[in-house]
């Protein structure tokens, strides 16, 4: 049961891309672009995710999922440096490439070899990091 409500959340959350703009890489540039032909539409994209994630937040204590197990803890508010090296990495890619890993993977479907090549230099990133996260943590302890 769990992975038919995945297969239909997967489905959902790709059409609510598809359907928003998410995919296109020229408007979330545009977004980005304060100083140019900026395009403000994802406001109301991020405000779709943002506030319905900060009500389920609020719903959640003392409730179970419908398919077992826990919901997961509420992420920890403290700023360190891994959110912060993190964020910008992940801004980084996203302004130059316009494309966030849920997108990046939908966008495979369009063909072409730039969201291949996305792709696999972000599972490349993602093998990376935590041998990067270990050495950083070495270097210099995280408080």
């Amino acid at each position: 049961m769990r992975l038919i409500y995945a297969f239909i959340a997967g489905g959902l959350f790709g059409t609510g891309l598809y359907l928003s703009g998410m995919t296109d890489t020229t408007k979330v540039q545009g977004w980005l672009d304060i100083f140019g032909n900026w395009d403000p539409t994802l406001a109301f994209v991020m405000g779709g995710a943002i506030l319905p994630m900060a009500v389920a937040w609020l719903l959640v204590p003392g409730r179970k999922p419908l398919a077992g197990g826990t919901f997961p803890t509420p992420p920890e508010p403290k700023l360190g440096r891994n959110l912060v090296l993190g964020s910008v990495l992940f801004g980084a890619g996203w302004g130059l490439a316009g494309l966030c890993p849920g997108p990046a993977i939908a966008s495979l479907s369009y063909g072409g070899v730039g969201g291949v090549i996305f792709v696999l230099a972000m599972i490349a990133g993602m093998a990376v990091a935590p041998r990067v996260r270990q050495t950083l943590d070495s270097a210099v302890p995280a408080e």
